[in-house]
């Protein structure tokens, strides 16, 4: 199939693709990055042609990049040529939709795969041109308003017309791709058909994440356990949380990825509250703040850890969990929204309340002082990554779903 992928705020290339790639760990970069980096590699690699649009927000990015195998980054120009904001893009959406729209009138591709709900004005505007073969289009949303405005309130900087333009969507597109059950019971509440959504996970590449021979790392002289939080450093994703907990864990330290790079963390107010978060807590001497790091990086960091913290307050689906389970490594999550399909509770690792430092602390205490469990829960993990969630299986299943759009289109037709 020749596939087109529509993700205008988040570049494959930063997820460590390709010569343009440019790290991830800032405000609006981080898992969809990685999944539409994966999903097209794989796709590729499957023998299909897939070409990802992405803004061009850099003059000094070429017009066409190809990373992958059967794969292709095109940078679209739609608005100026320099970092926006993702909820500062939707003015420009028409722009880009004007670009997919004359680039698919001579040759439209099979399917159009969009990332993100802005993409998806893009592409619908695109998809049904007057006079042109229609392109059926499958939508993922990554994260839903509904879901964000109920968490953060008038912290919300989404554009006030997001929830009705994604309830628009979701009744616009062939195909509604949701990534967990959670999100399917949230589309059904905006209104979006059951019959229209399909659930294709994310995955995990199983070929850079896996467990290695290291043991748990931490301070030796301290006699403490070392544990992890992987993240995007923006507040909802309770980074705060394990800081505060760290309070009640005198035996651990806790190593905090995401973010800037490491040598412009003291200029990231995010990070200037954690620290402030740390110091109220009594924990400041404890928290170690390591920056973005590159994806290759990452497994190194998991895999020594006693254990893998991820306590957002929601989450749409969570790559971490699955990259720690991976490597071996069990996880306390907050037991909210992919949390709740990829985490088995008590098996691969445990579930907790969101916004509960407490509860955290309990969980985390609870294994560190069971070696034998932790054991068990890493190898169980492992064994539950590998069997549902590599990208070969997430990449065909979503390519049934592609098929399943296309003659839906044609019926429709």
């Amino acid at each position: 199939m020749r596939i087109a992928m529509i993700s205008e705020h988040a570049s494959p290339l930063a997820a460590g693709c390709g010569p343009a790639a440019r790290g991830l760990g800032g405000a609006d970069g981080g898992g969809q990055n990685v999944f539409v980096a994966e999903l097209a590699a794989e796709l590729g690699r499957q023998g299909h042609y897939v070409t990802v649009y992405t803004r061009r927000d850099a003059p000094f990015l070429p017009d066409r990049v190809r990373p992958a195998p059967g794969v292709t980054v095109e940078h679209v120009p739609a608005g100026p040529p320099e970092r926006i904001a993702k909820d500062g893009l939707l003015p420009w959406m028409h722009d880009f939709g004007r670009y997919l729209e004359q680039r698919w009138a001579a040759d439209p591709p099979d399917v159009a795969h969009a990332h993100f709900w802005m993409s998806g004005l893009a592409a619908i505007q695109a998809a049904q041109p007057p006079g042109s073969r229609r392109v059926p289009v499958v939508q993922t949303y990554h994260a839903l308003g509904t879901v964000k405005r109920r968490h953060q309130g008038g912290k919300d900087t989404s554009p006030a017309s997001r929830v009705r333009l994604e309830r628009a969507l979701g009744r616009a597109a062939d195909t509604v791709i949701a990534t967990c059950s959670d999100e399917t019971a949230e589309l059904s509440a905006m209104g979006v058909p059951r019959d229209r959504v399909r659930v294709v996970p994310c995955g995990v590449d199983l070929s850079l994440f896996g467990p290695g021979g290291s043991p748990a790392r931490g301070d030796p002289a301290a006699g403490r356990h070392r544990l992890v939080v992987l993240s995007r450093l923006v507040e909802r994703k309770g980074v705060d949380t394990a800081v505060r907990a760290l309070a009640h864990l005198p035996d651990a330290e806790l190593a905090v990825a995401g973010g800037p790079p490491r040598g412009d963390l003291d200029r990231e107010p995010e990070v200037r509250r954690l620290r402030r978060v740390a110091r109220d807590a009594g924990v400041a001497d404890r928290v170690e703040f390591l920056g973005r790091l590159g994806r290759d990086e990452v497994p190194a960091l998991l895999r020594p850890a006693s254990l893998v913290l991820t306590l957002p307050w929601y989450e749409p689906f969570g790559m971490v969990p699955l990259e720690a389970m991976a490597c071996g490594v069990p996880v306390v999550a907050s037991a909210v929204g992919g949390h709740l399909d990829t985490v088995v509770d008590g098996v691969t690792g445990t579930l907790v309340a969101p916004r509960d430092p407490e509860a955290a602390a309990a969980a985390v205490r609870a294994l560190l002082d069971d070696p034998a469990k932790r054991a068990a829960m890493g190898s169980a993990g492992g064994d539950r990554v590998r069997d549902r969630y590599s990208w070969a299986r997430v990449a065909a299943g979503t390519a049934e779903v592609y098929r399943h759009a296309a003659a839906l289109s044609e019926v429709a037709a």
